[in-house]
């Protein structure tokens, strides 16, 4: 007669739960080495594209309200006459 064998018993919660967070650091600890930080200069680059962009948008947007609001007030005066 064969033995059947025991089935076998996992660890209780506490010891899977620290598994769990020390492979999960270890693997952050991993990709945080593959990053590629930017130089000083490209920092300064990048902001600056930042900068200008906003700035791009700002006067758009002014240009557009400007203009909007001027429009309103011609058709409310010529509305209103």
């Amino acid at each position: 007669m064969a033995k059947k064998k025991a089935p076998e018993k996992k660890p209780n919660v506490f010891k899977r739960a620290f598994k769990a967070v020390a492979k999960f650091i270890r693997e952050t600890k991993a990709e945080i080495k593959k990053i590629v930080w930017p130089t000083l200069k490209q920092t300064f680059k990048n902001t600056g594209l930042v900068l200008l962009a906003m700035l791009v948008v700002g006067i758009v947007i002014f240009g557009l309200d400007y203009g909007l609001e001027a429009l309103f007030g011609l058709v409310m005066n010529v509305a209103g006459t």
